[in-house]
């Protein structure tokens, strides 16, 4: 990590604008804690509002050039940087292991990969988008929309800085990056995979720093063009009204409270399964996780031994064993906020089944969460209503249909919402009723191709593939184009 007391600015590794990061009498440093044995392994340089301002002033001035750019252009720079980041890719997915506690397993064939995915989906949309069309005598023309903002969060950090960072580049657009300061490695390894492709200078900066001052900077910016973030709801309010002053496009995927349905003609044993695991994956620090299983009242208590049995095998232990499903939370702060909600869950009334507070046995260092399981939860108790971000589920029994629907949908969040039945007739029109931007029947493949978004507090705008693309575009009508 020879780069990381420098940021990525004008195609170039530079020191911050303070002077070197040295924590002293040069500029800020922020130690990387390693979350299985809580220990600093690596330092970052921590940036300011004139590192910001120099990042930007760089991608402005770079951004007439590369909006002018073929397509074929920016095809050959993304397939360039398809090939550095491939080579890069083990390196890619131990770093994360280490800065966020990805299991190595899930941190190779998961977290890494997503990279890899997202942006040979991207490759494959620009070779056939329609950047034209001519309506009547109207050309609807698509163009970049300018300098664009990037702050990414630290649960899927490659994931999300691809999801950004590629459909940007496929769309001639300019871009400044402030990765999560928790685990912002990884960043630093994108960005010299970026200048190995050879990325024109100031199409892509990076400043590692915090959200109060450089997330805030590049939101209010008056040279950002639009702000594209991925966090909390709570964080995203934030930068919605740092943005609001400059009028600029805010693309937001936020925060979710995701439920399961699953319904009596469902394979019970592996829904719940399936629901368990796919609530757990990641320690349970995915946005999109299935936190609220919504099960018939018949099936209640035997649901809550499957899911007891599935929550029990799922071991927990360092990121390096082979055999570790899940690996610690990212941080102190999490582990602390994951313990809080879990007493207040137990102090509110629900059934603890299994896991509950404090660390698994034989580990007592580290910010691993036990893998809990909550049963007979009401939709008033705090652990059904807000996001945990870690390793617990929630059992909701329910009488008909039509009520866990509507309960279901009693949430201020949409980003998923999952169905599970036997009758695909039927899961299809529950689906059709839930006010989220992704549905998921019967636990199916992942589809880099599937619109990525949500509703309500879980922001606007989507990812993925051509409706990613379509968020960095603006459309201009030039009418009377045609005779």
């Amino acid at each position: 990590m020879s780069n990381s007391l420098k940021f990525y600015i004008d195609g170039a590794w530079v020191d911050p604008a303070n002077g070197p990061a040295t924590g002293t009498a040069g500029g800020a440093t922020l130690d990387v804690i390693d979350p299985a044995t809580e220990e600093a392994f690596a330092t970052i340089a921590m940036g300011t509002v004139e590192d910001v301002d120099r990042a930007v002033a760089a991608a402005r001035a770079a951004f007439p050039a590369f909006a002018a750019t073929s397509r074929e252009e920016r095809l050959a720079l993304m397939r360039r940087l398809l090939e550095c980041y491939k080579a890069r890719y083990d390196a890619v997915a131990d770093i994360l292991s280490r800065e966020m506690g990805a299991p190595k397993t899930l941190a190779h064939r998961s977290q890494a990969a997503m990279g890899t995915a997202h942006l040979s989906r991207m490759i494959e949309t620009l070779e056939g988008f329609a950047f034209e069309e001519l309506r009547g005598s109207t050309l609807i023309g698509k163009e970049p929309i300018g300098v664009i903002g990037m702050i990414t969060p630290w649960n899927w950090p490659i994931n999300q800085i691809m999801c950004k960072v590629a459909p940007a580049l496929a769309a001639g657009c300019t871009m400044v990056l402030k990765p999560s300061e928790i685990a912002p490695l990884n960043a630093i390894l994108f960005a010299e995979a970026m200048h190995e492709a050879g990325v024109p200078k100031g199409v892509f900066n990076l400043v590692n720093g915090d959200g109060p001052t450089v997330g805030e900077a590049i939101a209010r910016h008056p040279g950002v063009d639009m702000v594209s973030f991925t966090g909390s709801t709570r964080a995203g309010i934030l930068v919605a009204k740092a943005a609001a002053d400059t009028v600029k496009r805010v693309h937001q995927e936020l925060g979710g409270k995701s439920a399961n349905i699953i319904l009596d003609d469902a394979d019970l044993n592996r829904a719940v399964k399936l629901g368990v695991e796919g609530c757990m994956n990641n320690s349970g620090q995915s946005c999109n996780a299935p936190t609220r299983m919504f099960v018939p009242a018949a099936l209640h208590d035997q649901a809550v031994e499957i899911a007891r049995t599935t929550a029990e095998r799922l071991k927990v232990g360092a990121p390096s064993a082979a055999d570790t499903r899940l690996g610690p939370v990212v941080s102190q702060v999490q582990y602390d906020k994951i313990q809080r909600l879990i007493e207040t869950g137990i102090a509110e009334g629900a059934d603890l089944v299994t896991g509950g507070p404090g660390r698994p046995e034989g580990l007592n260092r580290g910010y691993y969460v036990r893998p809990t399981v909550f049963a007979n939860v009401t939709d008033d108790m705090t652990i059904a209503r807000e996001e945990i971000f870690g390793p617990v589920l929630a059992i909701l029994p329910y009488g008909s249909e039509e009520e866990a629907i509507r309960r279901a949908n009693d949430t201020p969040y949409g980003l998923a919402s999952y169905v599970q039945s036997g009758s695909l007739e039927r899961a299809r029109k529950v689906a059709a009723q839930m006010r989220s931007g992704n549905v998921y029947i019967n636990h199916p493949a992942w589809d880099a191709g599937a619109p990525f978004g949500g509703y309500k507090q879980s922001g606007n705008g989507r990812e993925y593939a051509d409706f990613g693309l379509e968020e960095f575009l603006e459309i201009k009508g030039t009418v009377g184009y045609a005779p």
